[in-house]
């Protein structure tokens, strides 16, 4: 147990201190994510010690059951695969010119605009995808009408990590808690709706507040003159989506598994883009190009915190610390604890340990624990850049863009504006579970 606490501390301490000191590391003319490496290290000495079974380790990933970490890998990037499409297409862009052109001159209309643009795509997407496609939009525009981008930028991602809350597909974090408690799409939604809404409107009065008096000047729109280069394909992409939810939210009444579905529709897309290029003879950019954007480095990371959470089991810790948790009312506790966790070793590996962790409980105070660790790794990364992949890419790209947000002010502006949503979220969900 101590050699698998050790390994486990270490392997946290260097992902942390990655991220914070040398997030990338150059091989010739490759560059590296060093976090995921680490936590690969520590995955493998795990495995090489025994103290994370090979046979338990395989056993899991063969395993046909629904929370298998392979299955939830596959439901992720095919879901990401089909928004970063529609990125490529054009759709986000035309999005945020046509918010942009509703906003006229005020920035405060635009404020909100894009705060319910964010929104809106998170859940129908996922937080990650918002992420990286408004990030450089809004970059560049407020660079463009020369307008201090930070109001803009803290709205998106605080919305892109609040609003992700909404559906299970608006995080891997909630995919792998809600299979994981065999919850299905609406009876999801019947719970996360409200804590959802409310933690929302908080959130969103508190960055207005912060941010009123730079709100209240005038801004000059810059035209944009982007215009989608292939309608075909945006239409084609908008419908395999809107199918793709379609059967995900009654993916349980007709017994197929979340993973099937999401992977059907990404692979008929593909199909059907291969055809109509055969067809027209015209580039392969949109696949060629998305394919190249997903989020690669998830897998070894996600997979390598699997392998510490088999050996946290095998060893007795995840039951040494279940009996910890167990103390005080479970909404507060688990939404307390994976909302700080998620700030210790990321809220993904976060979430698979915690699901062992409340593996124990049953009826009611099971459910209160998973919802409420959804709710702590959600929020959880707007604490520090720590808290989740869409924190490191986030800070990534505004040092692309030369846009000043030091971790200290990530940690200042998170403190203010995470911790009275998170009591909201947690106050509603104690109310109604």
């Amino acid at each position: 147990m101590i050699a698998t606490l050790i390994i486990s501390i270490v392997t946290f301490v260097g992902i942390t201190l990655s991220i914070l000191l040398f997030p990338h590391i150059r091989i010739g003319r490759f560059r590296l994510d060093t976090y995921w490496a680490i936590a690969l290290i520590g995955a493998i000495l795990l495995i090489a010690t025994s103290l994370a079974p090979i046979q338990e380790v395989w056993s899991q990933l063969t395993s046909p059951n629904e929370v298998n970490p392979l299955k939830i890998i596959v439901l992720f990037f095919s879901m990401t695969f089909l928004s970063v499409f529609l990125d490529e297409t054009g759709l986000f862009r035309v999005l945020a010119k046509l918010a942009a052109k509703e906003a006229k001159d005020s920035q405060l209309s635009l404020f909100f605009i894009f705060y319910l643009l964010a929104s809106a795509l998170t859940a129908f997407t996922s937080n990650d995808v918002v992420i990286l496609t408004l990030t450089p939009f809004i970059c560049f525009f407020c660079k463009n009408t020369k307008i201090d981008p930070l109001p803009f930028l803290i709205a998106e991602f605080a919305a892109a990590n609040t609003w992700s809350m909404a559906l299970i597909i608006g995080n891997p974090t909630n995919i792998y808690l809600g299979t994981s408690a065999h919850i299905n799409f609406f009876s999801y939604i019947k719970v996360m709706i409200l804590p959802t809404l409310a933690a929302g409107g908080v959130e969103l009065l508190i960055i207005f507040l912060l941010f009123r008096k730079k709100l209240m000047s005038p801004l000059t729109i810059v035209e944009d003159d982007f215009h989608v280069e292939s309608k075909v394909d945006l239409w084609v992409g908008i419908a395999h989506l809107a199918v793709c939810l379609i059967f995900l939210s009654i993916s349980s009444y007709l017994h197929i598994e979340m993973w099937a579905v999401s992977l059907s529709c990404a692979v008929s897309l593909m199909i059907f883009i291969v055809i109509m290029r055969l067809v027209t003879k015209r580039h392969w950019n949109y696949i060629g190009d998305s394919l190249k954007r997903l989020p690669y480095q998830l897998i070894p990371f996600f997979l390598s915190m699997f392998v510490i959470v088999v050996a946290w089991n095998a060893q007795g810790l995840s039951s040494t610390v279940s009996q910890y948790l167990s103390q005080g009312p479970t909404v507060f506790v688990y939404g307390a604890t994976s909302y700080l966790a998620s700030n210790v070793i990321n809220n993904i590996p976060m979430s698979i340990l915690f699901s062992n962790l409340m593996s124990g409980y049953t009826g009611t105070q099971y459910i209160q624990a998973v919802y409420a660790t959804i709710i702590g790794s959600n929020i959880g990364a707007f604490l520090t850049p720590l808290g989740a992949l869409a924190g490191i890419m986030f800070s990534s790209l505004l040092m692309k863009h030369e846009v000043r947000f030091t971790f200290l002010k990530f940690v200042k502006y998170g403190v203010v504006v995470s911790v009275p949503t998170l009591a909201t979220a947690l106050l509603v969900l104690f109310a109604i579970v």
